[in-house]
């Protein structure tokens, strides 16, 4: 497997108050979630202050750009309307704003939630959903925020039993050109977007670690790729090892570097000190710094 440097559209980004040479610099996104059930994220929290705190702590440990998040993708959730994740989000938001100028995104495939998010003082919009919610991309386009389309099968809280696939990053890949077309089409610039395979949503292991293998093909397509691998569950069943097991740090740097080598250009992840260095480590070795 040769390492693979793509060649990015508008490798020099402004994002939000912050510049990145994606060309030779690897950004980490810290995760700060405000959710009962995000299974992967031992620093949830549904009490604010906890929250700041965790991004806060992300931001001291070298963190560039944070996700906040308001509901878990996955199916077997309570029903969770806009109001609601605007409630839990937005606050979260705030706090952040007035303290830092990092990158913010919010996780979300809501429109409302996502306007609600961009007058807190979010920059980005990190939808699971692929920009396929109506008026998503529209809005997009009239903030000018920038957007991360991610690959999934369903969206969040759609059930998606045994999924299949043909060949997963052929199928991935053009699902991710063609949104990415469609948010152009909507009138969004192609330097505000960036990609995510969706590692493990609506995909198993087996398809999981394909992506990984074969994440060049996907960053063959020049947008920035965005990987989310932190703590998932195929690191967990390739290692072997329970949820909350202390080798998931480990897994999720080894999945990351992988990443990396093959085009990857932000990591998004919960531990974000152990992630910095190794991707500082990694633009050295790959001889992006």
């Amino acid at each position: 497997m040769q390492m693979y440097h793509p060649k990015l559209i508008a490798p020099i980004r402004r994002v939000g108050r912050r510049e990145f040479n994606l060309a030779r610099h690897i950004v980490v996104m810290g995760i700060v979630n405000r959710t009962p059930n995000s299974g992967l994220d031992p620093n949830r929290s549904m009490e604010l202050g906890e929250t700041i705190a965790t991004a806060e702590r992300a931001l001291r440990d070298g963190a560039e750009w944070l996700d906040v998040g308001g509901r878990a993708f996955r199916s077997d959730q309570p029903p969770l309307s806009g109001a609601e994740e605007i409630d839990r989000v937005v606050p979260v938001i705030k706090g952040i704003r007035e303290k830092s100028d990092a990158v913010i995104s919010v996780d979300t495939h809501l429109p409302e939630v996502a306007e609600a998010a961009y007058k807190a003082g979010a920059d980005v919009i990190n939808d699971t959903n692929g920009l396929r919610s109506p008026g998503m991309a529209s809005l997009i386009a009239e903030t000018g925020m920038s957007v991360v389309i991610t690959h999934s099968i369903g969206g969040p809280g759609e059930v998606v039993a045994s999924p299949q696939y043909g060949d997963i990053v052929s199928e991935v890949t053009e699902f991710l050109r063609h949104r990415a077309d469609t948010a152009v089409g909507h009138g969004i610039k192609p330097e505000k977007i960036f990609i995510d395979p969706g590692h493990d949503l609506n995909k198993n292991t087996e398809h999981s670690n394909t992506i990984t293998r074969r994440l060049g093909e996907i960053a063959a397509i020049g947008y920035p790729v965005l990987v989310a691998c932190s703590n998932k569950h195929f690191i967990r069943e390739s290692l072997g090892v329970a949820r909350d097991s202390e080798a998931l740090k480990a897994g999720t740097i080894a999945a990351n570097t992988m990443c990396v080598h093959q085009g990857a250009r932000v990591v998004r992840v919960h531990d974000v000190a152990g992630n910095v260095t190794a991707m500082r480590a990694a633009e050295s070795l790959l001889g992006l710094a």
